[in-house]
């Protein structure tokens, strides 16, 4: 096992999450969302926070269909590694990110009730469940 830092984003046309996590320890936790337009972040932000955390490889959740079909955003947030790859020079990885929203508004909802459903906090949420379900890939066995 080795010990990678990994910062996940869950893409998004009008906010993208982002969550940090360790590979040794197999945990996650929510650190922002940035605001989008139409997909595009201020990747001044982006880069302050790749800056801050020197992250060994980059995850970001590919947005499928409930069958494993692609949608439009798939294409767009394969598009969105690329430039983080591009840009930052860092590895990329692609995790299926189905049904994440989902479960972080279940989660925070659990937690907090409607005032915890803010649009930033699901998507950092999502981007933690996106990254542990990445952890969960890639230990043998599962």
């Amino acid at each position: 096992m080795t010990n990678r830092t990994l910062l996940v984003f869950d893409f998004g046309t009008k906010s993208i999450g982002v969550a940090i996590g360790q590979e040794v320890t197999g945990t996650a936790r929510a650190l922002t969302a940035f605001k989008a337009q139409d997909g595009v972040p201020d990747w001044n932000q982006v880069e302050k926070i790749i800056n801050e955390w020197q992250p060994d490889l980059l995850v970001v959740g590919l947005p499928l269909n409930m069958d494993g079909t692609e949608q439009e955003l798939t294409a767009r947030a394969r598009k969105f590694a690329n430039r983080l790859h591009g840009r930052f020079g860092k590895p990329v990885e692609l995790q299926d990110e189905r049904l994440s929203t989902v479960e972080a508004r279940a989660d925070l909802f659990e937690r907090g009730g409607f005032r915890a459903l803010n649009k930033g906090q699901v998507d950092a949420t999502s981007a933690v469940i996106i990254l542990e379900s990445w952890f969960s890939r890639q230990t043998p066995g599962q």
